[in-house]
């Protein structure tokens, strides 16, 4: 009787005669691959930190008071103050650099929400999750990209109040702008999953930004600086970035300073902008280098 029940059990696991028992899934394959997990957590990263930025409005006004600040009040002011022999109009020349200021902040808060994100415990749940963790920081790198070059876009629509014309190579411009937007929410990351406190890991962006930003040459000329600052900011990858921002920009305000270069020099050369921008992809792809290395730990 046993052995009836064995036989008869068998029987239906193999189905009805003739018809083969279909191979096994391979583990992994199911839903297109690894690779295609991969692309969807992307995706869904990307989009989450899109909406996150979308639906915030009041953060995007207030986002744009610092830059306005510093065009229209500081730009304005020390433009008046200038004669005309050293600088044909500061606002121009500070225009670059508050393009980077905009770009900052939207990108570093991405790292700010890993933070808070290890905290409440969402962190935790994403690492269990059957797909590699690299994916899980370029989708958010790429979201944090969007973000901070939205801000871009939105302060590029006053180039005309820095004497920067609307003009197609303002494409060139944008996509510069998401390139050192990618860069510095890779740093932000990068930092995010070294600092676990959240209180901590302001202070320290505060601090790392601030002199990158004031040593990157956005608020005067980095040639011809004395001493150790000039070699400090001749090491500032944010001064390539500012730098190929003003050069690419149209018409010749930005770099019109009393018929002198503004552009950083080594030894009497002076990098090519597609030199300074590959400076800053290797800048963004070490970043995020570090931070998967980092990031691939058991937490």
């Amino acid at each position: 009787m046993a052995q009836t029940e064995v036989h008869r059990a068998r029987a239906e696991r193999a189905g009805p005669p003739g018809r083969a028992r279909p191979a096994p899934v391979p583990p992994g394959s199911a839903g297109g691959g690894r690779a295609a997990r991969d692309l969807r957590t992307v995706k869904v990263l990307w989009h989450r930190e899109t909406i996150r930025f979308s639906r915030n409005k009041l953060r995007i006004a207030m986002g744009m008071v610092t830059p306005l600040m510093f065009l229209l009040v500081l730009g304005t002011g020390l433009n008046s103050a200038m004669s005309e022999d050293s600088l044909r109009d500061f606002r121009a020349f500070l225009f670059p650099g508050v393009v980077l200021m905009s770009v900052q902040a939207p990108a570093i808060a991405v790292g700010a929400s890993i933070v808070w994100d290890r905290r409440s415990g969402f962190l935790r749940q994403m690492l269990v999750a059957p797909v590699r963790r690299s994916a899980i920081l370029v989708g958010t790198c790429l979201g944090g990209a969007t973000s901070g070059a939205a801000y871009g876009v939105l302060v590029l629509l006053l180039g005309p109040v820095a004497d920067v014309p609307y003009h197609p190579q303002l494409l060139l411009v944008l996509l510069q702008v998401v390139l050192v937007s990618f860069a510095f929410t890779a740093l932000g990351v990068a930092a995010a999953v070294c600092i676990r406190r959240p209180e901590t890991f302001q202070v320290a962006v505060s601090l790392c930004m601030l002199p990158l930003f004031f040593l990157s040459g956005a608020m005067f000329p980095v040639d011809g600086l004395p001493g150790w600052l000039g070699t400090v900011v001749r090491l500032n990858p944010l001064t390539y970035a500012v730098d190929a921002l003003r050069r690419t920009m149209p018409g010749d305000g930005a770099t019109a300073m009393g018929g002198g270069s503004v552009s950083p020099e080594w030894w009497g050369w002076t990098p090519p902008v597609l030199a300074e921008t590959g400076l800053i992809a290797a800048f963004a792809l070490l970043s995020l280098t570090i931070a998967t290395r980092r990031f691939s730990r058991v937490e």
